[in-house]
């Protein structure tokens, strides 16, 4: 190596290969651009037509009756609002990550950010540094454990001239590497570009807003051009009044205020999870998780936490036991490595230099073993297949349980052939190890069960290791195991996912094809994954979930990330999902309510030559006090039960009836010759308005302090307005004939509402399966 490469690269030579863009780009960013959300607020179908009937009115001089523009731009500001302040937590939180790298440049060591490496850079990599660019060693030794990126957990060494991948991680040794690729030309990254093209998004809530806006926007210009052409010339009426009475039946069709109730619920979502250091970067992942009932797990990095902890200790042999302790206790004072097993065993023979160390030996995967000289003699650490002449049957029992084992020797002399062992190792300790299982585990796997989640744990270790922490976590099906390498290439997925809930020794290829398989049985499947060798099984999953500790490339392509990688926040994360659908779809009943009716009564008043009863700000009045302040109000109460109903046919159906009630009274009521026109509008009003705060009242139950609270003020706000401002309404005093005959026929309407319903229950309608998949 000539010793200018072991300088690193000037400044200069930096800032050129930038300049021709060789430089890392620090990753894509993880958050729409600020002007991205008000393009997405501000530009919508349901605005543009809100905006067209606002300038219909303006231009006859319906002044008063463009009231509702007011609360469309209000639900603009929210929106907005709300996506910039979770933008703006999700930002912070992503910051966390931002990996660090140390370089070497004009001779000087140095820690940079990602995005500041470039090609050619001298990178300097110890024990427990992760590769975030591709290189290759130029100088020294490393372990490198690929798991990341194959599957396999056993380290791998690499020596001069070896190439190292990104993704990878360094277990032992230390060596300095030369970048050879950055960016999009990684191999890590290649895979994260290949599985991130783009997937449609999972989501019944947006599936359900799209049809809504497809209906409406396909009825409601025809429609509005018929009922003002039959109102201009069949019936003769002023262009004025022909705009504004088909501007209310317009108006009616859009339910303004939904789009951004389910927007705000999910980004208060968001914000509440951020929170708690839940990263979700795709906001539609919530209401998915809410619906998953196949959770796959891996074993390393998910259920266990990656380290290791010492379950016992095994005496092998006589020997004053002060001596034996000092000449361990100082091997791990002089040990250079790093690794799980080592930081294990420093936790129990806690590092003190007793004996100065004349020597070293690496502990190297390859070997098994490493060791350290002392003038008192050689202790050595390795594998019971390497340090014994036979393993007992003790030690053999610990490993089928899944167990790794350790024996700590030692032998008189200083040792310095790393090729061999001496012979005459004096077996001192056996070290039983096993893996450290997350705290309350056991608790989130439970709750899955109780849930109604099948949980599958999906790893490329062996099958005994596999299974016993599945064991040990309380997955109910661990015994169902299987090791997927003894399988060839015509397996039957299908049958193995039925079969078995643990499977070990899986390819990358085979976790795709075991998320496949269980999509195509019609669960809503959610995996988690650490690894590059997880990226297309993430991608393939309904929602994909990835811990902060793993690869840079799982943590792009994945909907939800876990920044303290610990999984048994994922309750939290389906409670807030069923939160945000539970609530959007109880208050969605009441919005389209509306929307029913003002189709059926507009047809109505197209086949019977009549003008739409209503006038554009009795139809505000409507959207602000019934809709929009108790659905807001109670969109952020708890509701975390099992999702049982799909969103769209649940909020229909439970709307239909008292949108057909509704348009049944108003078509009989438009017959009647005994009233006015002015006061038969007034009734009618009436009727629409006692009918629409009945339905929020069915909503609210069972009712709590709040809900209570919140029906008895929308009732006084509706009626106290239209008793303050009646000629703003246009309604007329009411008599007190009318007010007879508005209980008798509000009682009449709800009586039909009840006998709809019990109809609607009977017939099972609204009543689908909530685990079905979305369309």
């Amino acid at each position: 190596m000539e010793r200018n490469e072991l300088l690193g690269l000037t400044e200069r030579e930096v800032a050129e290969r930038r300049q021709r863009g060789e430089g890392e780009n620090g990753g894509k960013r993880i958050t729409k651009r600020r002007s991205q959300i008000v393009k997405d607020n501000v530009l919508t179908l349901f605005n543009f037509l809100n905006f067209l009937i606002a300038g219909l009115l303006f231009a006859v001089g319906a002044y008063s009756n463009m009231l509702f523009i007011a609360i469309v731009i209000l639900n603009i500001i929210i929106g907005i609002a709300q996506e910039f302040k979770a933008k703006k937590l999700v930002d912070e939180l992503s910051i966390l990550n931002r990996p660090h790298v140390k370089v070497k440049r004009n001779n000087l060591e140095k820690s940079v950010d990602l995005e500041e490496v470039v090609k050619d850079d001298l990178l300097i990599l110890e024990s427990g540094d992760q590769l975030c660019s591709d290189a290759i060693v130029v100088e020294g030794m490393l372990e490198v454990n690929e798991s990341l990126l194959t599957g396999e957990s056993d380290a791998v060494v690499k020596e001069k001239g070896a190439p190292l991948l990104s993704g990878s991680s360094v277990v032992a040794g230390r060596a300095y590497a030369r970048v050879t690729h950055v960016g999009d030309e990684n191999y890590a990254t290649k895979l994260a570009n290949e599985v991130k093209k783009e997937k449609r998004i999972q989501s019944e809530l947006l599936g359900s807003m799209r049809k809504v806006t497809r209906f409406t926007s396909a009825l409601i210009i025809p429609l509005g051009i018929l009922m003002f052409l039959e109102a201009f010339f069949l019936r003769n009426a002023a262009v004025d009044e022909a705009v504004i009475s088909s501007a209310a039946a317009l108006l009616g069709m859009l339910p303004k205020g939904l789009v951004l109730l389910i927007s705000v619920s999910l980004a208060a979502g968001v914000i509440r999870l951020a929170k708690m250091k839940i990263l979700v970067q795709n906001i539609f992942s919530l209401e998915t998780l809410a619906h998953v009932d196949t959770l796959c797990l891996d074993k390393t990095g998910t259920i266990t936490d990656g380290n290791l902890k010492v379950h016992s200790i095994i005496p092998m042999a006589l020997f004053p036991q002060g001596e034996i302790d000092r000449l361990v206790q100082s091997y791990m004072a002089a040990c250079d490595d790093h690794n799980a097993t080592i930081r294990a065993l420093k936790e129990k023979f806690p590092a003190r230099a007793a004996y100065e160390s004349v020597h070293k030996i690496q502990f190297s995967s390859k070997r098994k073993w490493g060791c350290v000289s002392f003038a008192e003699g050689t202790v050595f650490v390795g594998a019971p297949e390497r340090m014994l002449d036979m393993v007992p049957e003790n030690l053999m029992q610990q490993m089928e349980k899944g167990r790794r084992v350790v024996v700590i020797g030692y032998t008189g002399g200083i040792w310095t052939d790393g090729g061999a062992l001496p012979v005459g190792i004096r077996p001192l300790y056996a070290v039983i190890l096993e893996d450290t299982i997350r705290p309350h585990a056991r608790e989130t796997l439970e709750f899955f069960r109780k849930e109604g989640v099948d949980v599958k744990v999906i790893s490329g270790d062996h099958i005994t290791t596999v299974s016993q922490i599945a064991r040990r976590a309380g997955l109910h099906g661990w015994r169902n195991a299987i090791d997927m390498s003894a399988l060839g290439e015509t397996a039957n997925y299908d049958l193995l996912c039925q079969k078995y809930s643990v499977f070990a020794r899986v390819t990358p290829k085979q976790k795709q094809e075991l998320v496949k398989s269980l999509k195509r049985q019609g669960h809503q499947v959610a995996m988690t994954g650490d690894g590059v060798n997880d990226l297309l099984a993430l991608r393939e999953a309904d929602c994909s979930i990835a811990v902060a500790d793993g690869s840079d490339a799982s943590r792009q392509i994945a909907q939800v990330v876990l920044l303290d990688s610990d999984f048994t926040n994922l309750p939290q994360v389906v409670m807030e999902g069923r939160k945000v659908i539970h609530n959007v779809t109880r208050t969605a009943q009441v919005f389209f309510i509306k929307t029913i009716y003002s189709v059926l009564v507009s047809l109505f008043c197209l086949l019977t030559n009549q003008a739409f009863p209503f006038i554009p700000i009795q139809i505000t009045l409507i959207d602000a006090c019934i809709e929009a302040y108790p659905s807001f109000l109670t969109i952020f109460e708890s509701d975390t039960r099992r999702i049982k109903e799909r969103f769209l046919p649940t909020a229909i159906a439970h709307a239909a009836p008292f949108a057909i009630a509704m348009t049944i009274i108003i078509a009989l009521t438009s017959f009647e010759t005994a009233l006015p026109a002015r006061e038969q509008q007034t009734v009618m009003y009436a009727y629409l308005v006692l009918i629409s705060m009945a339905a929020v009242v069915k909503s609210c139950i069972p009712f709590s302090p709040l809900r209570a609270g919140i029906c008895v003020t929308m009732a006084l706000g509706t009626l106290g307005a239209l008793a303050l401002f009646p000629s703003l309404f246009e309604v007329t005093a009411l008599s007190g004939g009318m007010i007879s005959r508005i209980l008798i026929g509000t009682v009449l309407s709800l009586i039909l509402v009840a006998v709809l319903d019990v109809l609607r229950r009977l017939l099972n309608i609204g009543q689908g399966n909530g685990r079905r998949r979305a369309a």
